[in-house]
């Protein structure tokens, strides 16, 4: 029997270098969700920000934030996938720290709305129990959302 949180987890388009979710911990399909990221050190991203004392940059965390946002919206058994989703759109967006290799990076991902083939979130990331990253955004896709 697979495990419904990997599966998820599986469905982003996302090729490795470009993955900021390493696992889902919580899943409610369609309406939030969290993940964690693990900064390892050897990332690419981390040879040049910055060079003896690295950390993830923040734009790196919204996109955390944006990939579970997706896994969430496209799990949503009353409503079909989107195809080609990507996020459009951020606002009222807080860098308010970051995550150093050894950390991990813990995301959350709230759908708070739907329209058509708009999805409006919340999201934040927090290391250690302190808040790194706050956000609205909005994700897009093409073809038209279909009930099953």
């Amino acid at each position: 029997m697979s495990d419904p949180l990997q599966t998820a987890l599986d469905s982003l388009p996302h090729g490795p270098e470009f993955r900021f979710l390493d696992r889902l911990i919580t899943l409610d399909p369609g309406t939030f969700g969290i993940g964690e990221y693990a900064v390892k050190g050897d990332e690419y991203f981390l040879r040049g920000h910055f060079p003896g004392s690295p950390f993830m940059p923040g734009m790196l965390m919204i996109e955390a934030v944006a990939q579970l946002a997706g896994v969430v919206a496209q799990s949503d058994p009353r409503i079909g996938p989107l195809e080609n989703l990507r996020l459009t759109a951020l606002r009222a967006v807080k860098i308010l720290g970051s995550a150093r290799p050894g950390q991990v990076l813990r995301v959350e991902a709230q759908i708070v709305g739907r329209l058509g083939k708009l999805i409006q979130a919340r999201g934040k990331g927090t290391v250690e129990g302190c808040a790194v990253v706050e956000l609205e955004l909005t994700l897009s896709g093409d073809g038209p959302p279909t009930n099953r």
